[in-house]
């Protein structure tokens, strides 16, 4: 029997009450403290990659800024699931679960 995949938590920059999240790199900042935590760990000094931990992704969706949280992360490091979605509910952000979906590959050209 397969495990299922995980989920991802969408948090949109849009409080419930409807107004834009501020400051206006909020995804970015948060996705940056969660850089550490990836496969096979973070790489300290400076001999490691600089990006975004593929378990905590900012994002524009609709154009509406977003991270998306992989569910994932919450084996690697408990702590780490629990500091991004509580500051989702401190800031009253909506939260949806879906999945990210690629873009289709652009036509060949010819």
């Amino acid at each position: 029997m397969t495990s299922p995949k995980p989920r991802e938590i969408f948090i949109q920059g849009i409080t419930r009450d409807g107004r834009t999240f501020r400051p206006s790199d909020w995804a970015e900042r948060l996705a940056g403290v969660m850089s550490c935590f990836r496969p096979g760990g973070g790489q300290p000094g400076r001999s490691g990659p600089l990006g975004y931990s593929p378990y905590c992704v900012p994002t524009v969706v609709g154009g509406v800024k977003c991270v998306v949280v992989n569910e994932a992360i919450r084996q690697i490091e408990p702590m780490a699931w629990d500091f991004v979605m509580n500051f989702a509910r401190d800031n009253d952000l909506q939260m949806v679960e879906a999945c990210l979906i690629p873009d289709p590959p652009a036509p060949p050209r010819g």
